[in-house]
């Protein structure tokens, strides 16, 4: 369902999603293409066929989404994740997996990847990643978001000695509150029914936190909230 602020977006109205595509198989590739050739906000600038390229591409390219096929020949879909983070860090990354059990997606996530897609998902439930994405969400289902709050919790406890790096942004007590739900694994509409808001306040709290953190995603921003130990998840 289209938001009413969508216009605010970070590449506006007239401005495209910006989308690379990763896959070692060229009908993949050429599939996912399909999928988002009819679609007028969203354009396809490249593709690349593994890791490597992905990595050359991205700095080149500048994508404001990129589809990852987590196995590739060269580097792995892991590896360029975690150096296009680096390198381009407004680009979101979305990983292309054939399970969600993979050990593997797991370290995409902790590399800075803001979700995965099944390969065998319906074609028309692409175009909508891309710009959930785009927009700051989070494509993880609650199984990963648990195993990620876990992690997150164990990175508190590593971190309780370290002195937090100064100064930390303010947030507001709202604020504060939807980041507390987002590190729960909530997703927009939930936050909203449990503070008994309006979505479109959520993505607007999420934008500013974002803005303030200056952050690309919502999976970084618990990160960098736990780090800071702005968060204590237990």
């Amino acid at each position: 369902m289209t938001e009413p602020d969508d216009a605010t977006s970070p590449t506006g109205r007239g401005e495209p999603i910006r989308v690379l595509i990763v896959d070692d198989h060229a009908l993949i590739r050429r599939s996912l293409e399909m999928a988002l050739a009819a679609e007028t906000d969203i354009e396809v600038v490249g593709e690349a066929s593994d890791g490597q390229e992905a990595v050359e591409l991205a700095d080149r390219l500048t994508p404001d989404v990129m589809l990852m096929d987590v196995r590739m020949p060269r580097r792995s879909g892991i590896e360029a994740t975690r150096e296009i983070k680096a390198s381009v860090p407004s680009t979101r990354i979305i990983m292309l997996t054939v399970s969600d059990e993979e050990e593997d997606l797991f370290e995409a996530i902790k590399a800075g990847a803001t979700g995965y897609l099944l390969k065998n998902v319906q074609l028309d439930e692409v175009p909508e990643a891309v710009r959930g994405v785009h927009e700051g969400q989070s494509l993880i289902n609650p199984a990963m978001a648990a195993k990620l709050i876990s992690e997150f919790a164990s990175m508190s406890r590593k971190e309780a000695e370290r002195p937090p790096q100064l100064p930390v942004p303010r947030l507001t007590d709202q604020e504060m509150e939807v980041l507390r739900l987002v590190a729960k694994g909530m997703n927009n509409r939930e936050i909203a029914k449990q503070l008994f808001i309006s979505e479109n306040t959520v993505k607007n709290h999420v934008r500013n936190i974002l803005d303030k953190l200056q952050l690309h995603s919502r999976m970084e921003a618990v990160v960098y909230a736990v780090r800071e130990r702005m968060l204590e998840i237990t």
